[in-house]
This record gives structure tokens, sequence and C-alpha cells, in this order.
């Protein structure tokens, strides 16, 4: 186990890594036992955990890969390769370019519930406004977007 001093300059301690980070505490013991952030240190008095700066950056890289939707295998991957250095350099291309892919249809069915809900909310208003004309184009709208919501097999 890894030791450190509270005097140790940088070092956070897990509740102000996981404000840091957007992870929950347990999330970031987790990550910890599984191997993505390796040993991390722990105070010598408490037994506490210290987040050294650069602990803390790969947190935070992984908090950045994990809100993009990245799964904890596709984090250990980009570890993996990270360790590899530039001869990883395609493999890396590669596996960001799939999660960006990947996050932009994410993001496009986002926008079409986002438009479903507005036009929701355009019968909804219609109908309170007593506007027949309008609630039907609303129906249509609604109609619409929820084709586009639908799987096709």
């Amino acid at each position: 186990m890894v030791r450190a001093t509270r005097e140790q300059s940088g070092d956070l301690t897990i509740q102000e890594m996981a404000r840091r980070s957007g992870f929950s505490e347990p999330t970031l013991r987790y990550y910890e036992r599984i191997g993505l952030l390796g040993e991390v240190a722990r105070d010598a008095s408490s037994g506490h955990r210290r987040y050294a700066p650069a602990t803390a950056e790969r947190v935070v890289a992984l908090a950045c890969l994990r809100s993009s939707g990245m799964t904890v295998s596709g984090m250990r991957r980009y570890l993996d390769l990270l360790a590899e250095g530039d001869s990883a350099a395609a493999a890396q291309r590669d596996l960001f370019a799939a999660q960006a892919d990947k996050l932009a249809a994410d993001i496009e069915q986002s926008q079409l519930r986002l438009t479903y809900l507005r036009r929701k909310a355009d019968l909804w208003d219609a109908r309170v406004r007593g506007d027949a004309a309008a609630e039907k184009q609303a129906v249509e709208d609604v109609t619409r977007v929820m084709h586009d919501i639908t799987p096709k097999d």
C-alpha cells in the first residue's frame, strides 16, 4: 500500500475527488478496486485515500470519458492503449472515433425526444386555448416524431 503524508500538497481526499470528478465515492473506490486508477495513496496517520495530482488528472479524464457514454471496458481499453504510447495512436483514434459516433447517435435520439416533448406541449397548449386547427397540427407533428423515434427493423 502506498502511504502519503498529510502535508503532501495537491493531494485530494475522496470527498474532494468526488466533487471534482462528479463520480460518487463508491464509484471511485470501485474504479480503484478494478484497477482503473492504479493504487491510490493513503494518509499515513488515518489510512484515508489521498489522490495525488497525477491520479486526480486520471480520474478527471475518466470522468470525461464516462460522461460521453464510454463503458468501463472502453475506459480500460483507453488506459491500456495509453500505456502503449505512440505505437497505439491508430487504435486510440479508432476508439475515440467510435465513441464519438455513438455519442452523436445518442444526441440525435435525445433531440428527437426533445422534439416529441415540445410537440406534445404544443398539443396540450392548443387544447387549453381551444384551437382545434393547432391541435390537429400538433397531433400530426407528434405522430411524425413518434415515427422517427420508433426503431426501424
